[in-house]
């Protein structure tokens, strides 16, 4: 390896593909989202192709789609992911196994108690991905007839983020003594009670699993509004993010690390990965070519079902061979999603229908080209300070996956852009990162030290 800096690969898996075509692509995998053996499989070859994490999406309602749109997608239903990744973590070794969490419609003391025993199950390689829950049927499935507000998400996910780190912080690391001789299994001075009490919880604690390997297991991010910014510049580790050019990436990169070095934090003790759909070819045109199918399998009604999400409006009373209305209002859903999808179609000057089409099948950053040129674009990004590396969308399965691990590994690696071993064994060891001290017991394990 030479002294360039590394660029870190997410792999993102619902469990398969996001784009709305990818099950329907010749040669595909339709069943993959319950196909557990083809799952492991793309799993092992994350992992041999030196993957920082694999990255389970999650939703707490079906998406909230006409039932016409509804039926055409495969992304409709997937494994709940903490049993698929405790599963995964039996047939890996090094692969960090990072899960969506929602704090919008779980309790803290749930989620720390999963973390923490995903973490100790995997050897220390569990991520944790904070989501607000911008679907407002899953309010519905959690007893609510109307979804929190945007802003009060976002205070209660804070909160939320505080209960949990603090009562994973409720054992010190050297706690249990399991000292046969005299009966001792843990010295209570090394016990924490939490006892929080705060606007949204009121949770005594401790946790009653041990203080997890890394500590703390990764806290990723993915909200890109100004609320989305600052929670992760106080609390992520990683930023699953979602800007389409260089420009718009340095920006956000300046923006949330200029946040971080305010509030007294390293800047680089937060990779940014922008989400990035990579369709490989032997050459430019034929990635392309395969690019066109792949739109091709998205069908209209799917289309304007995912645009209407993005808005947090029905997409289907426009004109659909007219410019999108100036006069969308905001609603209770994802601020930065409809943001993006009104900014995509001022800036490509696309008609309702063709952003429709877009936003149907996948419509955000997307490297399309040879492996030579791929790594061209990533380098780009890198040297420009936009990213730290990619959240990597496949957009079928597996030849799409397989083209990546055989034809743009190895030139990343080539470039020593990427890492051919593993440096330790924990996911905050292999991104960088630091593992973080105890707040209640932070001299005592120093002095144990």
């Amino acid at each position: 390896m030479t002294g360039t800096k590394q660029i870190h690969l997410a792999a993102f898996m619902r469990p398969i593909s996001i784009h709305t075509g990818a099950w329907r692509y010749p040669g595909g995998t339709p069943d993959a989202n319950f196909n557990f053996p083809a799952i492991v499989k793309y799993a092992q070859r994350l992992e041999a192709a030196r993957f920082d994490a694999f990255f389970m999406a999650d939703h707490l309602a079906l998406l909230n789609m006409p039932m016409d749109a509804l039926k055409r997608s495969a992304t409709a239903t997937s494994f709940e992911p903490f049993t698929l990744l405790s599963a995964l973590s039996m047939a890996t070794e090094n692969l960090g196994l990072i899960a969506t969490g929602s704090t919008s419609f779980d309790e803290p003391f749930h989620v720390a108690r999963r973390f923490a025993s995903l973490d100790h199950i995997s050897g220390g390689r569990a991520g944790w991905n904070i989501v607000t829950t911008s679907n407002p049927d899953a309010a519905k499935n959690f007893g609510l007839e109307e979804h929190l507000d945007h802003a009060d998400r976002y205070r209660r996910a804070r909160e939320f983020y505080d209960v949990v780190t603090g009562l994973w912080d409720s054992w010190a690391d050297d706690a249990f003594v399991r000292d046969v001789e005299s009966g001792v299994f843990f010295d209570p001075d090394k016990l924490h009670t939490l006892d929080h009490k705060g606007e949204f919880f009121s949770v005594r604690g401790p946790l009653h699993v041990a203080r997890p390997v890394q500590g703390w297991p990764l806290i990723v991010q993915a909200g890109g509004s100004d609320a989305g910014r600052q929670l992760a510049a106080e609390t992520a580790d990683a930023i699953f993010a979602a800007q389409r050019t260089v420009e718009d990436g340095r920006e956000f990169y300046g923006d949330v690390k200029g946040r971080m070095t305010k509030l007294g934090r390293e800047p680089d003790h937060l990779k940014i990965l922008p989400a990035c759909l990579v369709v490989v070819g032997d050459t430019v045109e034929e990635a392309q070519e395969k690019r066109a199918v792949l739109d091709s399998k998205v069908h209209l009604d799917s289309a304007i079902a995912s645009l209407s999400i993005s808005l947090g409006t029905d997409a289907s009373k426009f004109d659909l061979d007219g410019p999108l209305p100036k006069d969308i209002p905001e609603s209770n859903a994802s601020k930065s999603g409809r943001e993006r999808a009104i900014r995509l179609a001022e800036q490509e000057g696309l008609t309702v229908r063709q952003l429709a089409q877009r936003m149907g099948g996948y419509s955000g950053l997307a490297m399309v080209g040879t492996a030579e040129t791929i790594a061209d674009q990533m380098e780009e990004w890198i040297d420009a300070r936009a990213s730290d590396g990619f959240t990597i969308m496949f957009p079928f399965l597996p030849e799409g996956l397989d083209l990546f691990c055989d034809r743009v590994v190895p030139e990343l690696q080539r470039r020593g852009l990427l890492r051919t071993t593993y440096e330790g064994g924990t996911l905050r060891e292999n991104m960088g990162l630091p593992r973080p001290e105890n707040r209640f017991f932070a001299n005592a394990e120093e002095a144990a030290q």
